[in-house]
């Protein structure tokens, strides 16, 4: 079964069962913004299909109204995601920028970009400015890692963490680290409490680690996961998991209804995931050069198929687990 728009409205049909009417959109309390797709990685599991190949990043320009925008809107938070965003010749800059407007300030980070030049210096700087990192991990065992994000990544990942705890990330509060799971497979994520106890548990034993919290997030069937899925013919089984897992409890949570993505070209979407499917958002003008906050008040979401991964069990967002 495909995971396009063509079969969304069962998710559709998911939503209004559970609420009166469609899901909207309540507030943007968070602008995620994709600078670029450049990553010194070619993760399997990337939805956004990063690589060392890609080219495409943000203007200043546009970065600077981001900037503005997110001040218009009130919002309390700046997600800077990639690729590796720190690839992004404009990244110090656009940070600096949030900093000075007082927004709190989140980089999604792959680790091991931290151990190469000229981004060693890197953890210094950010702890410097309190910007939290959520960094991807998806296994406290190197086998799993590697197969997921390719050789030796799991050992450079232990590395990096090691030199942000140095700087006081995963220590101090101020220098906020957190890891994020994801299954390697088409399952469920386990109960968050429990892992985030044994990645505790075994980076402290076996390395010497500290981080501050553990996100869980399911697998969306999209970009290249969906492709792996669909090699082994396991697509409809996964999605089917994952319509039978529906949890209602999970729509008030939803990152779709509390922030605005921001592609690296500037056009505006519900989430990430939509940005990687580049499907806009349905309300026009989509793109931030003719960003109306009255028109976006209350919008209709786009859905798809693929949305029923966050609303799967206890849910899943960039934030972890919603229930």
């Amino acid at each position: 079964m495909s995971t396009t728009e063509a079969s969304s409205p069962s998710f559709d049909r998911a939503v209004r069962s559970s609420q009166d009417g469609p899901l909207t959109a309540c507030s943007i309390k968070t602008v995620q913004v994709n600078i670029g797709l450049r990553c010194n990685l070619a993760c399997r599991h990337c939805h956004v299909e990063s690589s060392p190949k890609r080219d495409e990043a943000m203007t200043w320009p546009l970065m600077q109204r981001v900037l503005d925008v997110a001040e218009r809107v009130g919002a309390e938070t700046l997600d800077v995601t990639g690729g590796a965003p720190e690839m992004h010749p404009d990244f110090r800059r656009f940070i600096q920028g949030a900093v000075n407007r007082n927004l709190q300030v989140i980089v999604r980070t792959n680790l091991t970009i931290l151990l190469e030049p000229p981004y060693t210096d890197l953890p210094r700087w950010l702890a410097d400015r309190a910007v939290r990192l959520i960094a991807s991990l998806p296994c406290y065992l190197p086998t799993n890692v590697d197969r997921q994000r390719g050789r030796h990544v799991f050992q450079g990942s232990i590395d990096a963490i090691k030199r942000l705890n140095a700087v006081g990330y995963g220590i101090n509060p101020d220098q906020q680290l957190d890891l994020v799971y994801n299954p390697l497979g088409p399952t469920l994520p386990p109960d968050p409490k429990t892992l985030e106890s044994a990645y505790r548990k075994e980076l402290r034993a076996q390395y010497g680690l500290e981080f501050h919290r553990l996100l869980v997030m399911t697998n969306v069937p999209i970009g290249r996961f969906e492709q792996d899925l669909a090699r082994r013919g396991e697509s409809e089984s996964y999605l089917k998991r994952l319509v039978e897992a529906f949890n209602p409890a999970t729509l008030d949570k939803l990152m779709c209804r509390h922030q605005l993505h921001v592609g690296w070209d500037g056009t505006l979407y519900d989430c990430d995931f939509h940005f990687a499917c580049g499907a806009p958002v349905r309300r026009t003008p989509a793109h931030i050069d003719q960003f109306d906050p009255d028109s976006f008040a209350g919008r209709p979401i786009r859905t798809a198929s693929y949305c029923f991964a966050c609303t799967a069990g206890r849910g899943s967002s960039c934030g972890g687990t919603l229930t």
